[in-house]
């Protein structure tokens, strides 16, 4: 069977099941829709935490960034998990123990001030509308590379399916799916990572061929380094990122992981305390079996790339892919924008080097050659890894649907918060504090839908890759509501002025920071606004790792502000000293 039939034929299915799941689990009250009634068994909510995490970033951008910068990659890896360890032990079983439905209503109460809230929800939907840019941006390179449509039209299909099942099935809905959604994604990851690794090393466990031997017994590692540096190319098990900048990358993912409204609030679905903390659990192991394979993806995936296109060696006449001979997946890709070829010196042949390479440049003229002829985006590597090892059209068709799972699982959860914290924060929390019920679900329903509106904008106009605009989103919440939700548990001290005047510091500061080197959103004629090169960031530290900096801010600002104001009334300091008490309350 063709690709292309097949491809429709999983992917329709997956979208059936997701569907049908909807309208079984349909929510009928508001405490369904915001947390699922609070009746999530552990297990099944780590594995809807787990899907709600690995979003398009993961699955289709994690190895891709890990492809091709090597060691550098390894900040990703060790923030985005090290932040569930934060998760488990400081925040998630004290925020389900205070018992609330979203993150915001939690810092209203917790800091006595609608105020507060409100600010809670600005930055709410800052990261959130930022995180899920980077997801319709991944529906998009799945729909128009798979199913050949354009992508619009795959964005648009994308929409239609969260909107049946995050409109409908609220947060029962969209765990119960997204449950289904792992199942998916993690078999989609899986399955060529086991077949690739096996035809390079003979060893079918990613994580051991990671280390392993290829057929000629060199080591795969020494082989990929060997390759890549002879085109100029740091080699790949090298760092060039200061340690001050790994540091502060992987702080501000760790700290925004923490700070993540839709990971944050899948914890108060579960019935008890103690549930939350095993869910945080299961939801790091079923993680774990993804990340652990990425790094063995983007190494073998960068390895079958560069050796199908340099065919001998460096310089010689013959050394390159001839264009008339490019394999079949080159001109599928080529189609979607995503890999471009450019012949600077007529040749017919694909020169694909590191030009700025050292000593490089100057040694590659000698042979003719004007530069790099080769763009191939980062976010394809995984999406296309299977076809470049001539895998199976149903093992290719599978890696489609598993990539749309992960984006549209981590767009569901995103969007019901977003939602939430219009409907339930501000129109019954602030406006209209006597709405029914039954309107504020209908309200709930109408914002998911003007969200996903917004989220399909974005998705056409991404504002970067897939994984760097998601490391955004990340900076965000450490800076913002991180230090509002760990200081508001751990001090009884801090005041709704401090809350509200670090909040502010915090996104102000890490939003300013990284719009000025990397025009996120408001770019005037396509180009950023300051000169992003590592001369010009602050103490070294770059847009991705700036959130780090930016909590410190807050944190520092909320703690002064708070002993230059009256202390947060007694009565407020009793309960947060009682949400610290270990024991079993609902």
């Amino acid at each position: 069977m063709e690709l292309k039939t097949l491809t429709y034929i999983v992917v329709g299915s997956s979208f059936a099941l997701y569907v049908a799941i909807a309208l079984w689990s349909r929510a009928r009250t508001t405490s369904d829709f915001y947390v699922a009634g609070k009746h999530v068994h552990p297990i099944a909510n780590g594995m809807a935490t787990a899907a709600d995490w690995m979003s398009a970033a993961s699955f289709i951008s994690m190895a891709g960034i890990i492809a091709f910068l090597g060691y550098d990659g390894s900040v990703y890896l060790m923030g985005w998990t090290g932040g569930y360890v934060l998760l488990a032990l400081l925040l998630v079983p004290y925020l389900r123990k205070f018992g609330k439905f979203t993150v915001p209503e939690f810092i209203g109460e917790r800091y006595y001030s609608k105020t507060a809230r409100i600010v809670a929800v600005v930055c709410l939907i800052f990261i959130s509308f930022t995180y899920v840019a980077g997801q319709m941006r991944g529906v998009g390179i799945v729909f128009s590379r798979f199913l050949e449509v354009p992508i619009g039209t795959g964005l648009l299909i994308g929409m239609g399916v969260v909107l049946v099942y995050a409109v409908l099935g609220g947060m029962k809905g969209i765990t119960y799916t997204q449950v289904a959604q792992y199942c998916v994604l993690i078999f989609a990851y899986t399955v060529p990572a086991v077949f690739i690794s096996f035809a390079l090393t003979g060893n079918p466990v990613p994580q051991l061929a990671f280390g392993g031997t290829l057929g000629d017994g060199v080591y795969l590692l020494d082989k990929l380094d060997g390759i890549i540096t002879d085109l100029g190319f740091t080699a790949y098990t090298s760092g060039t990122k200061s340690t001050v900048d790994v540091f502060f990358i992987t702080a501000a993912l760790m700290l925004g992981t923490a700070g993540l409204p839709h990971v944050v609030v899948r914890f108060f679905t579960v019935p008890r305390v103690k549930d939350a903390r095993t869910s945080a659990g299961w939801a790091l192991l079923f993680i774990a079996l993804l990340y652990t394979t990425a790094p063995a993806v983007g190494s073998m995936a960068r390895l079958n790339l560069t050796q199908t296109i340099q065919t001998g060696p460096v310089g010689a006449a013959d050394g390159n892919l001839a264009y008339a001979d490019r394999p079949q997946w080159m001109r599928t890709w080529e189609a979607t924008g995503l890999l471009k070829f450019q012949d600077q010196n007529g040749d017919g042949r694909i020169q694909y080097y590191n030009d700025s390479g050292a000593g490089f440049a100057s040694d590659a003229g000698t042979f003719g050659w004007r530069g790099n002829e080769l763009e191939v985006d980062r976010d394809i590597i995984v999406l296309a890894n299977p076809e470049i090892a001539a895998l199976p059209n149903w093992v290719i068709a599978l890696v489609a649907a598993g990539g749309i799972a992960a984006a549209l699982s981590t767009a569901a959860g995103l969007l019901l918060v977003i939602s939430a914290a219009v409907s339930h924060d501000l129109l019954k929390g602030v406006f209209r504090p006597d709405i029914t019920e039954r309107q504020e679900l209908l309200a709930s329903r109408l914002a998911a839908v003007a969200a996903i509106c917004v989220a399909g904008y974005l998705g056409y106009n991404p504002p970067a890759f897939v994984a760097q605009v998601v490391a955004f989103a990340f900076g965000l919440a450490a800076a913002s509501l991180f230090p509002a939700i760990f200081l508001g548990i751990f001090s009884s001290r801090v005041t709704k002025e401090g809350a509200i005047a670090g909040m502010l510091t915090g996104l102000i500061f890490t939003y300013g920071y990284i719009e000025y080197f990397k025009g996120l959103f408001l770019r005037f004629a396509g180009a950023p606004f300051g000169e992003n090169t590592a001369e010009a960031w602050l103490f070294g530290i770059s847009p991705e790792g700036i959130g780090a900096l930016g909590m410190v801010l807050n944190v520092a600002v909320a703690l002064t502000v708070s002993r230059l104001t009256a202390a947060p009334p007694a009565a407020v300091q009793r309960l947060v000293a009682s949400i610290r008490v270990p024991r079993q309350a609902a």
